[in-house]
């Protein structure tokens, strides 16, 4: 039977019929029982109060001590280096500075971070194995430090700050080894991808909003799985070997190119000279001639006996022997000037010596026969 019908009892084990209990007999009778418990006497069932000479000292004693506990649970002291929330019946409220300070228990939860502390953030190498832009599977370890910037969106924007760290270097890392090459990964443009690792992690951090501040970034060498060691070995040698040819070459160019450019310029220089030279002498030659035809012109003969003495000084100038004959003669006149010189010609004995060539070539001019028809001297 339904404990509503008619005639039934309720679950408290009182009819239908009956009023509902009175509250300050319910507060009583609680109060009867403590006072019984601390050493006090009960009052009566029904009075309205214990009995004159009984005492509440000890309900007192129990709420002084509860009020203490309760104050000195309220007091925190927050070092130089923490900083703490204060959520006020679970809202935000303050952060808590520096120093000595007093929020009311339970109405308060104060939550006391360390912001000053550099952390350390080390991935499992389990999660370094990465794939390349290459395609090449590098183990890329690396080191992440960091502190707290924002003590509130620490603890208040995500539930667990420390994942979502671990989770944004694994995403900032593999994004950056994927868009590289190995080369880059493993020796020249490590530092690069290090920068970029750390722009990209803490500017992921910064979107979530978890108050974290990256300091710093460290990348170590990258490594290969046991299974390819070896040809990742084969290939660091060969990157090695690569970036040595290209250094000897580079030196030999920087050694090479200045030399060649110097020939080039003093070639080019040479050639300019020499260019003016012959323009020279051709303008000189030109103008010699000129003012020459003006002479021979004016005296015909005069200049082609000078001209004739001149030829015979050049060629004589050069020359340590000379001989002689006349056409049509069996004389031959041997001279030796490197005899009569001494070595050297003189131009007193140079001018002598004409005197004398031009006394024998009379001679032979005036002894051969007139009717040959021909000039009947020869110099050789």
């Amino acid at each position: 039977m339904a404990w509503n019908d008619p005639g039934g009892r309720d679950p408290w084990g009182g009819n239908n019929n009956s009023t509902p209990p009175d509250l300050d007999e319910a507060f009583k009778q609680l109060k009867d029982k403590l006072q019984g418990l601390f050493g006090g006497k009960p009052g009566k069932p029904g009075s309205g109060s214990p009995k004159k000479g009984g005492s509440n000292l000890p309900i007192y004693i129990v709420l002084l001590v509860l009020i203490g506990y309760w104050l000195i649970n309220s007091i925190y002291i927050v070092n130089e280096q923490e900083r703490g929330v204060v959520l006020r019946l679970g809202e935000y409220h303050s952060t808590i500075q520096p120093g000595i300070n007093w929020q009311p228990a339970v109405i308060d939860i104060v939550q006391i971070v360390s912001v000053t502390d550099e952390r350390q953030y080390n991935p499992p190498l389990s999660q370094s194995l990465m794939l390349t832009q290459d395609e090449n599977i590098v183990i890329v370890p690396l080191t992440v430090q960091y502190n707290i910037k924002d003590v509130k969106d620490y603890v208040l924007n995500v539930n667990n700050p420390d994942e979502t760290l671990e989770q944004a270097t694994d995403s900032a890392i593999r994004h950056a080894v994927g868009s590289s090459n190995l080369d880059n990964v493993i020796s020249a443009g490590r530092e690069l991808l290090r920068v970029e690792v750390e722009l990209r992690l803490q500017s992921y951090l910064d979107i979530y909003g978890t108050g974290i501040n990256i300091i710093d970034v460290t990348l170590q060498e990258g490594q290969a799985p046991e299974a390819v060691k070896p040809a990742f070995d084969d290939v660091i040698a060969a990157a090695a070997d690569r970036e040595r040819f290209i250094n000897q070459a580079e030196a030999y160019s920087n050694q090479i190119v200045p030399q060649a450019r110097g020939r080039a310029q003093r070639a080019i220089e040479s050639a300019a000279g020499y260019r003016g030279e012959l323009i020279a002498r051709a303008e000189g030659d030109a103008s010699r001639f000129t003012q020459l035809l003006v002479e021979y012109e004016r005296a015909p003969t005069v200049t082609r006996e000078r001209l004739y003495i001149d030829a015979i000084e050049g060629v004589l100038a050069n020359t340590s022997k000379v001989l002689m004959d006349v056409e049509g003669g069996n004389n031959m006149m041997y001279l030796p000037l490197d005899r009569l010189g001494g070595g050297g010609i003189s131009s007193a004995r140079e001018t002598e010596l004409l005197r004398l060539l031009e006394n024998a070539q009379n001679q032979i001019n005036s002894a051969a026969p007139s009717s040959a028809g021909s000039p009947a001297r020869t110099i050789r």
